[in-house]
């Protein structure tokens, strides 16, 4: 089974050109993509994530609101029972602002200069195809 990966434009940031390229080559590397559109909100996020059985999310943030809008998702994936979904992503983020994104529980940060194909091997590696893991036979 593919791996179902929700590609998301958290906020009010308006550029998802970048996302939609991330979203066309994590399809072509044979994953499921659900590509949820511009300004939504984590909620929404979230919603469509727990809805899609997604294996993982992945952010695109440009605005600079990434502490606040990874934090987001991740807590209401904590309220939902919903942190086994991986949580990534990229934009324009400071380095000093990575480390603190992962020990809060983001998986994986990518910021300029991260090519699609480096995307697509990380989530191959990194992200477990959750309907596999449910069933054995199916592995």
């Amino acid at each position: 089974m593919p791996k179902r990966i929700v590609v998301a434009k958290p906020g009010l940031d308006g550029h998802d050109r970048g996302a939609k390229v991330v979203a066309r080559a994590l399809r072509d590397a044979g994953n499921e993509v659900i590509y949820t559109g511009l300004h939504q909100t984590a909620e929404q996020i979230v919603e469509t994530a727990i809805a899609e059985d997604a294996d993982a999310i992945g952010l695109s943030v440009l605005s600079g609101a990434h502490m606040t809008q990874f934090r987001t998702v991740l807590a209401l994936l904590a309220e939902r029972d919903a942190s086994d979904i991986v949580v990534f992503g990229g934009g324009i983020i400071p380095d000093d602002d990575l480390e603190p994104l992962r020990e809060a529980g983001v998986a994986r940060v990518f910021t300029p200069g991260a090519t699609t194909s480096e995307i697509a091997a990380w989530v191959d590696e990194h992200v477990a195809d959750a309907s596999a893991a449910a069933d054995p036979g199916l592995t």
